[in-house]
């Protein structure tokens, strides 16, 4: 019998562990193509479905929301409110230096609303805090429905954090469409396919963040903790 050779003697199953390291790399670039790929037809599947025109609404609610970031936003808002819509509104998030007169002075023909009827809410800094400010309001004004007023592609997450913070509240969306929306296809415009990228990785790490159910930080209010609600 001939002698083992150094090697041999280094590497007695040389064949088998080269083998086995190829399959764990195999492994690992087919789990890494099918989350690239989930990832895309997920992204693919939340950009489609933004929509690119107005919702008539059909119904009305005991309250309307808007969440601050385009100044279209407000006054869709204040127009359905105008319109019978809502009983009251609350313009969430917006800048703590912000007064209603200033806002009357931008459309003076809803001056008699921002008197009776617009609260605003200065707390909120980002879409968790706009649910949590929208949760204190709805519940202080005891209303089971409310018009959610977001723009089409920040309306998914609002919605999902809104669902959380408001059981048994029945959430009707008005997506704002703004006019590059309408007039060109998202996968038409890198800029508009860069936003609903981000907008996409949020939703879905808002949602896998809420799967798990973790507690929400005073981050997301100015001026400190959440506060308990009744």
């Amino acid at each position: 019998m001939p002698p083992e050779t150094d090697r041999e003697r280094k590497e007695p199953f040389p064949a088998a562990g080269k083998r086995g390291v190829h399959r764990r790399l195999g492994l690992w670039r087919r789990a890494v193509l099918l989350a690239v790929a989930l990832f895309g037809f997920g992204f693919f599947v939340f950009a489609s479905g933004i929509p690119r025109d107005e919702v008539k609404l059909e119904r009305s609610a005991d309250g309307i929301v808007v969440l601050t970031g385009g100044a279209s936003r407000i006054v869709d808002a204040v127009e359905l409110l105008a319109a019978g819509h809502g009983k009251r509104l609350l313009i969430s998030g917006v800048h703590p230096s912000t007064t209603p007169g200033e806002l009357t002075r931008r459309s003076p023909e809803f001056e008699r609303l921002f008197q009776c009827c617009i609260d605003l809410g200065h707390e909120a800094l980002n879409t968790t805090g706009n649910a949590i400010e929208t949760g204190r309001w709805v519940h202080d004004h005891g209303f089971r429905s409310l018009i959610v007023v977001t723009s089409g592609w920040h309306m998914p997450r609002a919605l999902i954090v809104l669902e959380r913070e408001l059981p048994g509240v029945v959430l009707i969306p008005y997506p704002v469409i703004s006019e590059r929306m309408r007039e060109e296809s998202w996968w038409a415009s890198a800029q508009t396919m860069r936003l609903f990228l981000v907008e996409y990785v949020k939703y879905v790490a808002t949602y896998a963040r809420m799967l798990f159910d973790p507690a929400v930080t005073g981050a997301s209010l100015r001026g400190g903790e959440r506060k308990p609600q009744s």
